[in-house]
């Protein structure tokens, strides 16, 4: 196991700290889950797309929350539902409880959100305000042809 002290960065930077523990969070594969499986893909230049292998579930049985900078998935199957199952031979599609956590962000939210073929698919956008655009600066010039004067004060000790 490799682990990356980041207090060095902690003294010379300033509001990366959520940053550093996600990094350190990453070198703990102990933590890692593996179900529901899931995608996340870039599907333009500001949106994104996580779909995710939820075959069992219904509608009603998902759940989607997002707060800051967390999306959180979770299901749970009903009890009624489990009850009226008959015997099973084998059971090869899992169908037990998972909370799913995914860090966003700054300024992406959940747009849309739809279950189809056993697959749930989250849309994402990137919604950066106005102010933190990018934008043109003009630069002005003088025009080639005026002639450029110098002004200066001169004192009278000097015209004699």
């Amino acid at each position: 196991m490799r682990h990356v002290d980041f207090s060095p960065l902690y003294r010379s930077t300033v509001g990366f700290d959520r940053l550093f523990s996600m990094l350190d969070g990453l070198g703990q594969p102990e933590q890692a889950q593996s179900y529901p499986p899931y995608n996340i893909e870039r599907t333009g230049e500001n949106t994104y797309r996580i779909t995710m292998a939820v075959a069992g579930f219904d509608e009603n049985e998902l759940s989607i929350e997002s707060r800051a900078n967390a999306l959180t998935v979770k299901a749970e199957k009903s009890a009624d539902e489990k009850s009226t199952e008959g015997e099973f031979l084998y059971r090869g599609i899992a169908t037990r409880a998972f909370e799913r956590r995914f860090q966003l962000a700054d300024h992406v939210e959940v747009q849309t959100a739809s279950l189809k073929n056993g697959l749930l698919h989250i849309d994402l956008v990137r919604n950066i305000p106005e102010a933190m655009k990018p934008r043109r600066i003009a630069i002005s010039s003088d025009s080639a042809d005026a002639p450029k004067t110098i002004e200066a004060q001169i004192s009278p000790a000097q015209v004699n």
